[in-house]
Parts: C-alpha cells; sequence; structure tokens
C-alpha cells in the first residue's frame, strides 16, 4: 500500500456504488428483520451502517469528530433515506479524492490511526455490512475479485482488533478455494451462506 490513494480509493469508490446500489433495494417492511450481526435487526445495522460509512468517513477526511445529532439519529425513519445515503457516500467519497488526505493520522476519538488504515476500515466496513444488509433482504452484494481481495486483506491485518472490541464473531470455516469475498466474510467471522430464509 506505499501510494493508498492509488491503491485504496478505487476500492472505496466501487464499494460506495454497491452499497448506495444494495441500500436502495431496502423495503420499510425489511426494516424489522432480523440480521446476521447479533441482536441487530436491519434498521439498526442500516442506520450503523449510514452512520459510519458515508458521514464518519467524510467526517475522518476532514478530521472532524461525528457531532452528537448523527450519532444518536435514525436514518431509516426519514423519507428517502436510502437517495440520502447514496448522496452522501459521493460527498464523503468525494471528500477522499485529494492524496493529501491520505497523508498523516485521524482522530478517531480513543486513538489517532494513520488516515489510510482508517479509510481501508471504512471500505471493509462498506462491504462487510453491505453483505449483511444485502443478506438480511434478499439481495446479492457483488465486488470485483480485487475489491475483494482488499476486503479480505483488511480482514485479516485488523481481525484481533476487531475481535478484542466484538465488532467480528470466530471465524466461520469455508473451503480454501472458496471464492475470495466468501473467505472475507468467513474471516470476519460470518457465514457466507447465511439468508433470512
Amino acid at each position: 500500500m506505499n501510494d493508498p490513494y492509488k491503491n485504496v480509493y478505487p476500492h472505496m469508490v466501487e464499494c460506495a456504488a454497491e452499497a448506495a446500489r444494495v441500500a436502495r433495494g431496502v423495503t420499510a417492511a425489511q426494516l424489522p428483520r432480523s440480521s446476521h450481526c447479533a441482536d441487530w435487526d436491519v434498521r439498526t445495522l442500516v442506520n450503523h451502517w449510514v452512520l459510519y460509512t458515508a458521514h464518519g468517513l467524510e467526517h475522518r477526511a476532514l478530521r472532524r469528530q461525528l457531532p452528537d445529532e448523527l450519532t444518536a439519529r435514525d436514518f431509516t425513519a426519514e423519507p428517502g433515506w436510502a437517495e440520502a445515503y447514496a448522496e452522501q457516500l459521493d460527498r464523503a467519497v468525494a471528500a477522499w479524492d485529494d492524496p493529501a488526505v491520505w497523508d498523516g493520522e485521524v482522530d478517531i476519538g480513543v486513538a489517532k490511526m494513520p488516515a489510510a488504515d482508517i479509510a481501508s476500515m471504512v471500505v471493509k466496513e462498506m462491504a462487510v455490512h453491505g453483505w449483511d444488509v444485502a443478506a438480511a433482504t434478499g439481495q446479492p452484494f457483488c465486488v470485483s475479485d480485487g475489491a475483494a481481495r482488499f476486503v479480505l486483506d483488511v480482514v485479516d491485518t485488523h481481525a484481533e482488533l476487531y475481535r478484542r472490541y466484538d465488532g467480528f464473531a470466530d471465524p466461520v470455516d469455508v473451503p480454501d478455494d472458496a471464492p475470495v469475498f466468501e473467505r472475507a466474510l468467513a474471516h470476519s467471522g460470518r457465514d457466507p451462506r447465511w439468508s433470512t430464509a
């Protein structure tokens, strides 16, 4: 990851577009459904996803903390929330479309981390929580092999940290020749075969 702008930013663009597509496919009737994430229904999952992958991503680029107004907001209660999410994703991705933004560190409140690491972890969140939302609402989540390999690498790099804070469950066994994105899901504690059925 010698040049994170060149090596990470294209995956951010791709995963954001797929996240927006999945969000547009979520219906109001699906929001009370259970999800793969323990104790989270689809509404709770979507609110977390919207907050951190769109608003959080932009705030990290601008080196600002998320205001309480956003962290307490039920985005799904607002008409047109999926379109608003897509528009916010566009703003967030645009905020990272500057090589200088990838330099230095980002204060996440409890610690400081390299900007490139933060951006990479949020791209991972777009993809794995995007899959969580898609699986809970009967949709596919599709990324290129390159993006899938990137997500797998981020999952493996930060798995111990996520497990320390209950962000990942224990790894799920999948065949060694499983598709790369399925391996990324499995390494993050998700069963890629899970569905609401």
